[in-house]
């Protein structure tokens, strides 16, 4: 015989008020994605939650439920995309917390949001940078590889942990050549720094930014400009580093003076050197596997933090190379 779904049944009891409407989003919204998301009826009355459905899915909603409520409860502003970061984490591993994660609050921009991490790979990311000299991000788009780097350096400087803050990228893209573009040098490779300095003023008042930017507390820079120096006291962030050559690596890696650090990021499926060229990241994560004090975090589609179509669109790119590979073979 078969049992229909929703003789199965759960409740959930929210003792506040405000947080069961701040659970619940404008219209009982939250809770409605909360069931498409997980594949559940819900019953929203007040600071009662009924869910209805199988009992695998009953469980994860009431997990994701309690455990989100805790995080209103310790001041955390929930909105519609924790559901889903709450969703992916919890149906992976229900054991664990997610306070762990998103109450580890990395900055507070000055439109005072929380910059947090919303994976567990993020998590592991933010911690090798607080215990490591070198770290290299590897992964898609969107995963928060550049944004959370750049949370903790502005972070290390408010908190005079550094001096300065270097930005660098290879003046590198896709089927695009410097001599292309009008203007002097500067204006030439400014379009490939632009995405650097989007995440800075996201996170510190433009004329604030623009000041350390002048005096040189902050500087976005090409990869090219870092040769000769000697980086001291400095939070280095290398973005784009899968487009860096093998010299280049070197040379920026044996910069680094007393008290710096580096974090180097990069996306090896997207490679834009000319053909013959070998990537510079994808050979620092072959010899730097042994070092104390380096550390590599890789991350996948399950830590983009975009639009969610952004991690169907990875994984669809990354059967086509999987599928190139065997065809080779």
């Amino acid at each position: 015989m078969k049992i229909k779904e929703d003789s199965f049944s759960s409740k959930v009891v929210i003792k506040n008020i405000e947080t069961a409407q701040m659970l619940a989003g404008e219209c009982d919204s939250y809770l409605h994605y909360l069931g498409r998301l997980v594949g559940v009826r819900v019953y929203p009355k007040g600071n009662v939650i009924e869910f209805k459905g199988e009992p695998p899915k009953l469980s994860l909603s009431k997990n994701i439920i309690e455990q989100l409520s805790f995080l209103i409860e310790k001041g955390y502003l929930i909105s519609q995309k924790d559901y889903d970061f709450a969703y992916n984490l919890l149906a992976q591993s229900p054991k664990t917390k997610l306070a762990d994660i998103f109450l580890d609050a990395v900055c507070i921009t000055t439109k005072k949001k929380v910059i947090s991490p919303k994976t567990l790979n993020q998590k592991t990311y933010i911690q090798a940078i607080r215990e490591n000299d070198i770290i290299f991000g590897i992964g898609p788009a969107g995963t928060g590889k550049t944004y959370l780097a750049m949370a903790m350096a502005v972070s290390a400087l408010i908190k005079k942990e550094a001096g300065k803050i270097i930005l660098a990228r290879p003046a590198v893209e896709a089927g695009e050549k410097l001599g292309f573009l009008p203007g002097d040098l500067y204006e030439k490779v400014n379009p490939y720094l632009r995405p650097l300095y989007d995440a800075l003023y996201d996170m510190m008042e433009y004329e604030k930014a623009a000041k350390l930017i002048e005096k040189g507390v902050i500087e976005v820079a090409p990869l090219a400009f870092m040769r000769g120096r000697t980086l001291t006291d400095a939070f280095v962030i290398l973005d784009e580093a899968q487009n860096s050559t093998p010299e280049q690596m070197k040379m920026l890696l044996t910069r680094l003076g007393f008290g710096s650090k580096a974090v180097v990021t990069g996306d090896i499926t997207q490679i834009d050197l000319p053909e013959g060229k070998i990537s510079g990241l994808i050979q620092a994560q072959q010899i730097f596997t042994a070092i104390k004090g380096i550390k590599t975090v890789y991350f996948n589609e399950k830590d983009v933090v975009r639009h969610p179509i952004v991690q169907e669109v990875i994984k669809a790119y990354d059967t086509l190379a999987k599928k190139k590979v065997i065809a080779k073979v």
